[in-house]
């Protein structure tokens, strides 16, 4: 993680990433390469073995499940009181929050639509009873408790259930939709009483950054995780299954690059700037999150280089943090995609409004997570509790790819902030265009000779 303030230079201080270079067996990246490999090789030769593993990555899901619901309480809570700040500078910070919601739940349709068009997922048979989803509920804990009151007892059941008779029921029962209903009521209640809850606030800051930190923690032992999750799932379902999740990083790759190509490209022509341009000028910062799987490390470098293209410092200063929180286009594709791929794989149908209810969820869940490779599992697993017919064993053949969807994930993110900035800049008429096409034109060796925009 970074950290900074709105001082110095272009209106930030210099930002310190550590850049020390690791040893190359200390590499995530390289050890999720082993892992996969090892666990291919196990469940092939020995599937028996291979199915002996399982508790490796049931660990690893119950490791997860720990951390879903303070994780989800606090980015929601953080991501709602960030909100509050961008109403208090006007009309950008509410163009901001249009574009943010409007672009998410465009990419979370592009996830369900290429999922429903391609289908991953058909053709796994994961059973929906026995064992194997047994040991998953209890990997995952009992995520999902409130959901369970649609098919128990309809829609009014449903909604009531969302209320929390107790919010401490609520975090011991891991009941994800009641502790998102409590955490958007208590960031809102957290906005509106201003300055006196600011020591909240920054408990709040405090222990999201605890959670992200033991969430970097868990990620420790993900090699361990994947290499039970592929060895179990070979050794179970076959080599058929690697072509089905390698379908699935395929579809998901092809469908980030589609956003980003049509959706994002159609923004950045409405705003007369051209995408291939823009990706260019920002080629360092995408190698180093394509590197890292995060976008935090390129954060300050990215506020700079857009200011130089003529957008106003309060635009870039508003826009890109807030996108950290509130526009993660990517994420939102693989929520919808991962959603749909687990119940074609488990034979699940879902009617059009669990898909509703999907969308409606992720919109929340997805709020603030970023920066820490893996997260997005404990996104799905919270997205998922509205969905309790699709069993929690699915989440064992995602996280065997999880790590390389990732890669896409991070630059899918990043991208949809800087265009994000962009247009919103446009549509605020706060952004000199003679300058940047001027800046994309002359590429990234311009950037030293632009000049900052005065504030």
């Amino acid at each position: 993680m970074i950290a900074g303030s709105p001082l110095g230079r272009g209106g930030y201080v210099s930002y310190a990433v550590g850049m020390t270079k690791a040893p190359l067996y200390q590499s995530l990246f390289l050890q999720i390469v082993v892992a996969t490999a090892g666990g291919v090789a196990i469940g092939l030769l020995d599937p028996a073995l291979g199915m002996a593993l399982r508790p490796l990555s049931d660990l690893f899901l119950r490791l997860i499940a720990m951390i879903v619901s303070p994780l989800v309480f606090c980015v929601v809570v953080q991501g709602i009181a960030g909100a509050g700040s961008l109403r208090t500078v006007g009309r950008v910070g509410i163009k901001a929050l249009i574009y943010f919601e409007a672009m998410t739940t465009l990419a979370l349709s592009f996830g369900l639509l290429a999922a429903g068009l391609a289908g991953p997922g058909r053709g796994m048979h994961v059973p929906l009873a026995g064992r194997a989803v047994t040991d998953g509920a209890v990997a995952l804990g009992s995520v999902g408790g409130s959901a369970a009151a649609l098919r128990q007892g309809g829609i009014g059941a449903f909604l009531l259930n969302i209320v929390p008779t107790s919010p401490v029921r609520a975090f011991a029962g891991n009941d994800v939709l009641q502790i998102l209903f409590f955490a958007i009521l208590f960031g809102c209640a957290l906005t509106q009483v201003g300055p006196a809850g600011q020591p909240v606030a920054r408990v709040i800051d405090g222990l999201t950054a605890v959670m992200f930190r033991i969430m970097g923690i868990v990620t420790w032992v993900a090699p361990v995780g994947v290499l039970g999750a592929v060895a179990w799932t070979v050794g179970h379902y076959g080599a058929a299954a690697l072509g089905q999740l390698g379908l699935l990083v395929v579809l998901y790759v092809g469908t980030v690059a589609a956003f980003v190509t049509l959706a994002l490209g159609l923004v950045m022509r409405r705003c007369g700037v051209g995408l291939w341009r823009l990706l260019v000028y920002l080629r360092a910062e995408l190698l180093i999150v394509a590197a890292t799987t995060a976008s935090d490390a390129v954060l300050p470098q990215t506020m700079d280089k857009l200011e130089r293209l003529g957008i106003r410092r309060e635009v870039v200063g508003l826009v890109i943090p807030a996108g950290y929180s509130f526009n993660l286009d990517a994420l939102s594709i693989y929520l919808g995609m991962a959603v749909l791929f687990l119940a074609q794989a488990t034979g699940t149908v879902l009617g059009w409004g669990q898909m509703a209810l999907v969308l409606g969820t992720a919109l929340v869940t997805s709020k603030g997570a970023h920066g820490v490779p893996g997260v997005a599992i404990v996104i799905l697993a919270a997205t998922l509790a509205v969905v309790p017919q699709v069993p929690p064993i699915g989440l064992v053949l995602v996280v065997s790819v999880d790590w390389f969807i990732g890669i896409a994930r991070a630059l899918g993110n990043f991208v949809g902030n800087c265009v994000a900035t962009i247009a919103v800049a446009a549509w605020e008429g706060e952004i000199d265009l003679a300058q940047a096409r001027r800046v994309l034109a002359a590429g990234d060796d311009a950037a030293a000779e632009a000049p900052l925009t005065a504030s």
